[in-house]
């Protein structure tokens, strides 16, 4: 440790800190545009000189190390004047559009010059001018004349995306941030840029001239989307969602958010809402009240459980849905005398619930692997967040190694990959262990495959290093040998001290598993009632089309079903449905998501429910009355998580870490081989929010989906 002198205050920070580091552990603020706490020190803007003892100029805070007895004023006048005299040449290009900028009222350039600005400038030239730029569908670069050149955009694509697609050329007063070769800015986290560039230069297309920010009211919430479970300020302006930012969680998101949970919100607002309930007569839709609606269902539930008994009723519900909702869903299935509940609509095996299946460690501990191995995921477009993690653990020094059956870009050095078919992912796996057994001499499983190369080479990788983990991707949680991939993935994992874990689909894939949405008692799984195996369905949240793996076979199975009911944001399912009724997103309702690392995160509504929109948790609480189902009798949210969780009077709910487990047992060989390649969303095609966002369907990602669907 080294102490220093600031403003006449000790302290001690590491050796090898900057002065700007002193400062922010002792509260000191220093004024700064091209510093990020999170970004490599590029020293660009100059606005953090400083007056260091025995030093003959001002010295920049953030690119001047600390030094045993160093002596740091940051008021003083030499410091302050300093500060001024380059407040100024930042603004002799500068234009006079804050009235017009959408950065105007958060902008730091406009909030230091209150404090370091002069009341007029000295520079009487001809200003610069920068041509506007294209770079896509979310972010505007059309004032690039506002550009300081901080960099900040530069470096987070080269250190925190992995792709640098803006950059600096020219010199002077031509300099310019560009994507140079006109290319479109295409990282699945590109929004974030738009957050740190500290003026008006990079805003928001979808946000741009929608509203002030001084008009808008902030409001914490969790995103629905993967199972990073990302905090947010959802930015409300006359009960309309406006704007979402990231809320800074070191543990979860840190200070960055997902393009899908920045931009996602614009389907909230979409013509594609369902906002009455809805009732099939003679081939025909039209809107009914609520009463109707839920008696309706009730009597057609009741129908169907006197004439096919309860297992002929069954609940396909999504992993996006909040606990109270999965919760209630299955209780609500129960009750009606059925166990036909499942989350797993992507599945195509499906064992019996042995433990929550969750990430095998904490989120915040990717960034910290030596060594990682991860298995049937494209990990940069299934899981942003987590990728960006284990980007800056292979920027030091980390070495990833995949098996997959193509070679993903993931903006990261991969030192091994072996690629192999989908269905040859168990022999793949165990061809690594056999590795490891040879490497070690001990015996390896049963099924052990012959060593090849490659396998080898990931093999002896995992046996180096010290922190390690082995992660299991979506499409080896879809996949059709999943079990026996979990076996091996164990046994590699015992015998290199690695953890071993899900990187988990969806916001509460780890949730829902809690909330017991899946048969316990020998009920009908996902790929069952997909294929038929019902008289009545209910559909949580969920579009068979896009969320399952039967796709539009299980269209036509349930188009053969007597009564489908669909609880959607949504006017979807509409071919066979026979209900619609419309239940409030994430933005309208209470709940709460569990993410990969079983952390709990509640959210309250952030604006109120559009039109007739409704809970959906109220609404299966009600539904459950006119059934007359005993144990439904919830006043809040709050009451449905309490008995989901368990949690006694005045206690936090939480998922117990005693029950996040990944065991599985040994299993025989497989009898029957994989067919067909595991059911993975694109990433804007996740969930019904992201498919209906405008600006998301229209970046490269998006229409590359789009395309796929349509061939």
């Amino acid at each position: 440790m080294v102490e220093i002198e600031l403003d006449g205050q000790k302290v001690e920070v590491t050796e090898g800190s900057m002065v700007m580091h002193a400062a922010e552990k002792a509260g000191t603020y220093i004024p700064h545009f091209c510093y990020h706490k999170k970004l490599s020190i590029a020293a660009n803007c100059r606005m953090c000189l400083v007056d260091v003892e025995k030093a003959p100029k001002p010295m920049p805070a953030c690119a001047t190390p600390v030094t045993q007895g160093m002596i740091v004023r940051t008021k003083t006048d030499k410091a302050i004047q300093a500060q001024k005299s380059v407040m100024e040449f930042l603004l002799i290009n500068h234009p006079l559009d804050c009235p017009i900028c959408d950065q105007g009222g958060e902008c730091q350039l406009q909030d230091l010059a209150v404090g370091y600005g002069a009341s007029s400038s000295r520079y009487g030239e001809e200003k610069r001018v920068v041509l506007h730029k294209d770079v896509g569908p979310l972010i505007s670069m059309e004032e690039m004349t506002r550009c300081i050149h901080c960099t900040r955009c530069v470096r987070f694509g080269q250190e925190v995306a992995g792709v640098m697609e803006l950059g600096m050329i020219h010199r002077g007063e031509h300099s310019e941030i560009t994507t140079v070769t006109g290319d479109t800015v295409d990282s699945e986290l590109s929004g974030n840029m738009i957050d740190i560039c500290p003026v008006g230069a990079l805003t928001s297309k979808p946000f741009r001239y929608s509203a002030r920010t001084w008009e808008l009211s902030r409001r914490k919430s969790v995103s629905p989307h993967d199972s990073a479970g990302a905090n947010l300020i959802v930015q409300v302006k006359n009960h309309r969602v406006m704007r979402v930012v990231p809320f800074e969680n070191e543990e979860v998101n840190e200070c960055w958010i997902a393009d899908r949970d920045r931009f996602s919100y614009e389907a909230l607002n979409s013509d594609e809402r369902l906002t009455q309930p809805m009732l099939k007569q003679g081939g025909e839709w039209r809107e009914v009240d609520w009463q109707t609606a839920l008696e309706y269902v009730a009597n057609g539930l009741r129908c169907v459980r006197n004439d096919h008994g309860a297992g002929a009723i069954g609940a396909l519900v999504s992993p996006h849905s909040t606990l109270e909702e999965l919760y209630l869903a299955g209780a609500l299935v129960r009750g009606l005398g059925s166990d036909n509940i499942d989350y797993r609509l992507r599945n195509a095996e499906f064992p019996a619930a042995s433990g929550i299946r969750w990430l095998g460690t904490s989120i915040a501990s990717l960034s910290t692997l030596q060594r990682v191995l991860v298995i049937g995921s494209n990990l940069r477009k299934d899981h942003p967040l987590f990728a960006q993690r284990i980007r800056q653990a292979a920027r030091h020094g980390c070495v990833v190694s995949a098996i997959n059956s193509v070679v993903h870009d993931w903006a990261m050095p991969v030192a091994h990959t072996l690629v192999q078919p989908s269905a040859a992912w168990e022999q793949a796996l165990a061809s690594v262990a056999a590795a490891i057994a040879q490497e070690k001499g001990v015996q390896a499983p049963d099924g052990a495959a012959q060593v090849d190369e490659s396998a080898l080479a990931i093999a002896r990788s995992l046996l180096a290093g010290e922190r390690k983990a082995i992660l299991l991707g979506n499409a080896a949680a879809h996949h059709g040998h999943a079990s026996r991939l979990l076996v091996l993935a164990q046994w590699i994992a015992e015998q290199v001290g690695a953890t071993v874990g899900y990187l988990t689909e969806a916001a509460n894939t780890v949730g829902a598993q809690y909330a017991k949405a899946l048969p316990l008692q020998g009920g009908q799984n996902a790929g069952q009632m997909l294929a038929g195996g019902l008289k009545a369905a209910l559909l949580l949240n969920t579009e068979p089309a896009f969320d399952s793996a039967a796709g539009e076979a299980a269209c036509q199975a349930l188009a053969k079903t007597d009564m489908v009911v669909t609880l959607s944001p949504f006017k979807t399912n509409m071919a066979f449905s026979d209900v619609l009724l419309p239940i409030a997103p994430f933005t309208e309702t209470s709940g709460s998501f569990v993410n990969a690392e079983g952390r709990l995160q509640s959210f309250h509504a952030v604006v109120r429910p559009l039109a007739e929109t409704r809970p959906a948790w109220k609404v299966l609480r009600v539904l459950a009355n006119l059934l007359s189902i005993p144990g439904f009798d919830f006043e809040t949210s709050q009451d449905v998580l309490a008995q989901a969780t368990h949690t006694p009077a005045g206690g936090v709910p939480s998922v117990s870490p005693a029950e996040l487990n990944n065991a599985q047992a040994m299993l025989p060989p497989a009898a029957t081989p994989v067919v067909g390649e595991p059911a993975v969303a694109a990433i804007y095609q996740l969930d019904g929010l992201v498919r209906r966002a405008p600006s998301l369907q229209l970046t490269a990602d998006g229409r590359l989906a789009q395309e796929g669907v349509a061939a």
